[in-house]
């Protein structure tokens, strides 16, 4: 028997739309908002791939020099692999982009039965 090849690349930090290494994270599946890929921003730092740490990083290199603002801005939040996911607020938006799961025999999206009774 053949071994089944690893579909979990070492730069992909997500698996079906979720990520199984974060206990907390939750699920994209069925939102209709895709993973996105980890990116590296102007200052070289890598967003979104779950080590935190980057030899490039203003965290990793600070001094009494440093401005904190060089750490703000949306280059330094990762849209799908972020700490925010994980509140209340946002799991609840998550869950209204998600298809309703009715009955077996019910269409997702259009209701057959209106008009019947």
């Amino acid at each position: 028997m053949e071994r089944e090849q690893n579909k979990f690349s070492p730069k992909q930090v997500s698996l079906e739309e979720t990520m199984p290494h974060q206990i907390n994270a939750p699920s994209f599946k069925g939102t209709g908002i895709k993973m996105e890929a980890p990116f590296v921003n102007q200052y070289g730092v890598t967003i979104g791939d779950s080590k935190y740490t980057s030899a490039n990083s203003p965290l990793e290199n600070w001094s009494k020099d440093t401005d904190p603002a060089i750490m703000s801005g949306p280059e330094w939040v990762h849209p799908t692999n972020d700490i925010g996911w994980n509140t209340t607020e946002n799991r609840e938006l998550l869950e209204t982009k998600r298809t309703p799961q009715g009955s077996p025999f019910m269409h997702p999206t259009k209701d057959v039965s209106v008009g019947t009774d």
